[in-house]
């Protein structure tokens, strides 16, 4: 562990089992829209070369597509 400090690797590590928790209590709805999300950005960022406003707008347009996609 030469390259991170252990303390950066423990909040690294903290954030990460935090943010992996909060998502227990999704529905299926919720988690299609996160993945829309995520697909939206890298394929925004993708596009645009990596433009802020590409990933941003990748990111809406995809949690937008997931939401639909997961409706009952």
């Amino acid at each position: 562990m030469k390259t991170f400090p252990k303390l950066t690797f423990l909040a690294v590590t903290a954030a990460l089992v935090l943010g992996l928790g909060g998502c227990a209590g999704m529905t299926r709805q919720d988690e299609n829209t996160a993945a829309g999300a995520g697909v939206g950005a890298v394929t925004g960022a993708v596009l645009t070369g990596g433009s802020a406003i590409g990933t941003v707008g990748g990111a809406a347009v995809g949690g937008i597509i997931g939401r639909e996609v997961g409706k009952d």
